[in-house]
């Protein structure tokens, strides 16, 4: 009797469950939206794909097969271009619940990239970006110096052993380092133990991995975090492993300046034996609480931390290794990257020890091999959801009711041929210099490998400011040898990793 109960109890839950999505698919105006047949019923289909690793590429293969909207899950809709209505400055399409799962329960522990409140987002970005600013980023020079002098170091004895090591391993130690140095005056050490520290990587991906999927069924996080937060290295308790250490650093950081006596204002941070660095970004923050402790608030310290360590570590490590891998497999641009690096070397502007981020910036080829690389391979690989506002709006030429979530995938947008030409595919870096100002400005509309509008990655100059100053570093003194001649295999979570860049390093011996 019992069984035959559970059994009427499940077919009338289905049944329900499916006159639901029929009902809720027959009266929506979007139903003649295209997609996959599953998507029209049920969020399993995207969150079957969104986790199996490939839907960055996925995504294309979808707006390829359907067109400029496609939908991937009840009320969830793909679109192909960057529209400005959904991603522009001052747009009131906020984010979707869908990164609810990015943050703890506890609403203490929220971030800039989980806060979906977009007047609360926006206020606490205000209380800290001026700490983000271009011009405070290139005042971390001298310490991002110190780390590329330790990182040439272990390449250098990479190349005189000859032995082969995984490239993007590396450089996620190098950007490990680095955030830290700029945010805690010291590193984790990733660098000099070539390890994942307290297995500090792989917590992050796994707490990715979780909140992707968890992303999907949003409103079942805050039952199912507790229970997996108590069930070792699941993506859950990686998350509050992660939480737990950026609390650390900050509670060390508050005892420390007790015991010397800070008094609350620390005026500057010693970093080596010959030389002063300025607040680092946590003596900055402490510096503001301690002026004004309700503009500045334990809250936003945190998110501060958490946002550093857990998104700069890895947009820096993936776009590093993104424009290495392109390099290196085109000759034809290293080759003539090279010869821009090389002529301002000649002209005793930098040297192989240390490149200036202004430097940089004046060499119209590097820029062009940067923002090619993350064009082609973007750091993120899900798309960006918004939730359409009271009223509706249109959105690629088409009217969406408020309440539907919409969204662009960067390895989608970047892939338009539209905009970036029938060679789209392509890493062809000469594509930003061709272009005539009309040309170009479309080109900066649809680049968004760091998002778009004010919900900007807040963080992208720290990455940027890495990369100017490393890239020609590792170009002058390095030739990358790529094992095997096939493509590199990637997967994503959230961020498109690499699964293996196995590489041989040699010492580039010739100067001009």
């Amino acid at each position: 009797m019992g069984s035959s109960v559970s059994v009427y109890l499940v077919a009338a839950t289905l049944s329900c469950w499916l006159l639901h999505a029929m009902y809720q698919l027959l009266a929506s105006p979007l139903r003649d939206i295209p997609g996959p047949f599953w998507a029209r019923y049920t969020r399993l289909w995207y969150l079957y794909k969104s986790n199996a690793g490939n839907f960055h590429l996925d995504n294309i293969k979808l707006h390829d097969t359907y067109g400029k909207i496609v939908r991937v899950a009840p009320n969830m809709y793909s679109i192909s271009s960057v529209d400005k209505a959904v991603y522009g400055v001052g747009s009131h399409f906020a984010k979707s619940d869908w990164y609810d799962s990015w943050k703890h329960p506890d609403p203490k522990n929220i971030t800039l990239f989980s806060d979906t409140n977009i007047k609360r987002h926006n206020e606490s970005r205000r209380r800290v970006q001026g700490m983000f600013s271009m011009s405070t980023m290139v005042s971390y020079e001298a310490q991002i110096h110190e780390i590329n002098k330790i990182f040439l170091q272990k390449l250098h004895h990479f190349a005189e052993t000859g032995e082969t090591i995984s490239l993007d391993h590396w450089l996620q130690c190098y950007a490990f380092d680095a955030v830290a140095s700029i945010t805690f005056s010291e590193t984790f050490g990733f660098l000099s133990e070539g390890e994942d520290i307290d297995g500090m990587m792989a917590a992050l991906d796994k707490g990715n991995k979780y909140s992707s999927w968890a992303g999907v069924y949003p409103e079942l996080h805050p039952y199912l975090y507790p229970i997996l937060e108590r069930i070792p290295t699941s993506g859950a308790s990686e998350m509050g492993k992660m939480i737990r250490f950026i609390k650390r650093m900050i509670a060390a950081r508050r005892q420390q300046r007790t015991d010397e006596g800070a008094g609350g204002e620390k005026a500057i941070v010693k970093h080596t034996e010959d030389q002063k660095a300025p607040e680092d970004f946590l003596d900055k923050a402490l510096n503001a609480q301690s002026k004004d402790p309700n503009k500045m608030t334990d809250a936003h310290i945190f998110a501060l931390g958490w946002s550093n360590v857990s998104a700069g570590s890895d947009t820096t490590g993936v776009s590093l290794t993104a424009v290495l891998y392109h390099l290196s497999r085109n000759l034809r641009v290293l080759s003539k990257l090279l010869k821009e690096i090389l002529a301002v070397e000649a002209e005793g502007k930098c040297n192989r020890d240390s490149f200036s981020f202004a430097q940089s910036q004046s060499m119209p080829y590097l820029q062009a091999c940067i923002k090619e690389a993350l064009r082609v391979h973007a750091a993120v690989g899900l798309p960006l959801w918004r939730v359409v506002p009271e009223g509706g709006r249109q959105v690629c030429g088409r009217h969406f009711p408020q309440g539907s979530v919409v969204g662009v995938n960067a390895w989608v947008a970047h892939s338009d041929e539209a905009v970036f030409g029938s060679d789209a595919q392509e890493f062809r870096p000469e594509r930003w210099l061709e272009a005539d100002e009309d040309e170009l400005r479309a080109l900066n509309a649809a680049w968004v490998p760091f998002g778009a509008g004010s919900r900007t990655c807040i963080g992208r100059h720290i990455s940027m400011l890495e990369i100017n100053k490393l890239l020609p570093l590792l170009l002058m003194n390095f030739e990358f040898e790529l094992i095997g001649d096939k493509e590199w295999q990637t997967k994503t979570s959230f961020f498109v990793k690499a699964k293996q860049f196995e590489t041989r390093i040699k010492a580039r011996r010739v100067c001009h």
